[in-house]
């Protein structure tokens, strides 16, 4: 029972199921590359590189941020802060994690091989990025917005420029809302001496930057459209999108961020869905014409 109860906690650490940010604009870019479905075994090691990389990124962020996670009345009840989980399980965890990641890495292609060291340095170096810059969102974003790009590779095993615009939109899409989630924590950040956009430039400026990112990302949107010719589907998922993001922000205002874990885990869930199954239909439906 005590190993089941370890088991419960750590993927509570780790949120596994928030996994729905990311997974799906990977399986987006393997979609892209292989104009349809890619080959079923590269499809299973895309999706344990994923999912063993993102594990890997939030426990190591779990143990590099314990001390900040104790001194902060809503991450106090963390696994490590509050003594369900020892520093030394965690990080041990974190390398199981990567080696996991490196070995999916390995059974892809030599490029996603070689490329994997920048793409974990990414991952882990965002959790001391708060410590030194207020600009820690955008290399949040670069973690998420990694993911098409390097299932792309994953499936040519080389690189399309086209695919980099939706890295840039990932990007921005989750600078985004990490900017709104990081308005929750104002005061402790000011406390604590940490960065961040809303903490240096306030509340009101930190959610109109969020809009002007989400913004950049419908506009961006409709120009991936265009470079991969896509159908109606696609076109609808790129308006579905947009009305989302537009919904999303209007869930939560500077004056009131009680609605904040619906727009920030269940929208963006929803959005990256949404986004996936409209490219997946519209890739499909052209593979049959």
């Amino acid at each position: 029972m005590a190993a089941f109860a370890q088991i419960r906690v750590t993927l509570e650490m780790i949120k596994w199921e928030h996994s729905i940010f990311a997974l799906p604009f990977a399986l987006t870019g393997a979609m892209l590359a292989a104009n349809g479905l890619p080959p079923m075994r590269v499809l299973v090691w895309i999706i344990v590189a994923m999912v063993s990389a993102r594990s890997a990124a939030m426990a190591f962020n779990r143990w590099a941020d314990a001390a900040l996670d104790a001194a902060n009345p809503r991450t106090r009840s963390r696994a490590i802060p509050a003594g369900l989980l020892s520093p030394g399980f965690v990080l041990t965890f974190t390398l199981l994690m990567t080696a996991a990641f490196e070995l999916a890495c390995w059974q892809l292609n030599q490029l996603t091989l070689l490329l994997s060291p920048i793409v974990i340095l990414v991952l882990f170096g965002y959790s001391y990025m708060k410590r030194w810059t207020r600009f820690s969102h955008l290399v949040l974003g670069l973690s998420l917005g990694i993911a098409p790009s390097a299932a792309w590779i994953a499936v040519r095993g080389s690189l399309d420029p086209r695919i980099v615009l939706l890295t840039v939109i990932v990007l921005l899409w989750t600078a985004g809302f990490d900017i709104l989630y990081a308005c929750q924590d104002f005061d402790h950040d000011r406390q604590a001496g940490l960065y961040s956009i809303p903490q240096s430039l306030g509340l009101e400026a930190a959610f109109r930057i969020a809009q002007l990112a989400h913004l950049a990302v419908v506009l961006l949107l409709a120009i991936f459209a265009a470079l991969f010719h896509f159908g109606l589907a696609g076109d609808v998922g790129v308006l579905l999108v947009a009305a989302l993001l537009l919904y999303e922000h209007r869930l939560v205002s500077p004056r009131d961020l009680s609605r904040l874990n619906a727009a920030f885990f269940t929208m963006n869930g929803i959005i990256a869905t949404v986004f996936f199954l409209s490219v997946a239909t519209d890739l499909l439906l052209k593979s049959r014409l």
